[in-house]
């Protein structure tokens, strides 16, 4: 998918969301919630895999792109979907920052806050995931 990086887990998804909560408070990321949308489908008695959202940020890194396009909140904060595919291994996908700061004409003057997102993404999710 255009803009979606996907990061194959070698443990459970349940695994791999603690380990990127750890992940993430060792960066000094804020974690805002976790939304279980598998645990949604069984209140309503339908099937889903385990698949959940992590929402993450830091405002300080954040504001500075809605600075420069507010519609960008709309991505912001950051977050994670973890899933387990068909196969049963869990995977972490996340929109890449630089497919945001095209989608949002972001300047220059923002691109060191994307690349210190693109690191901080690639770094946690692959700590999360292989360890």
């Amino acid at each position: 998918m255009n803009g979606l990086v996907t990061v194959e887990s070698t443990y459970t998804v349940s695994e791999t969301l603690e380990r990127l909560q750890a992940e993430l408070h060792a960066a000094n990321m804020t974690v805002f919630s976790t939304f279980d949308h598998a645990g949604a489908a069984q209140k309503v008695g339908l099937e889903l895999r385990p698949t959940t959202v992590l929402v993450f940020g830091n405002p300080a890194s954040g504001t500075k792109l809605m600075q420069v396009n507010q519609a960008a909140g709309i991505d912001l904060p950051l977050k994670v979907l973890l899933w387990e595919d068909e196969s049963g291994h869990a995977m972490l996908s996340y929109n890449d920052p630089a497919w945001l700061a095209e989608r949002y004409s972001l300047s220059a003057e923002t691109a060191p806050v994307i690349a210190g997102m693109t690191k901080l993404l690639a770094s946690v999710t692959q700590k999360a995931a292989k360890g």
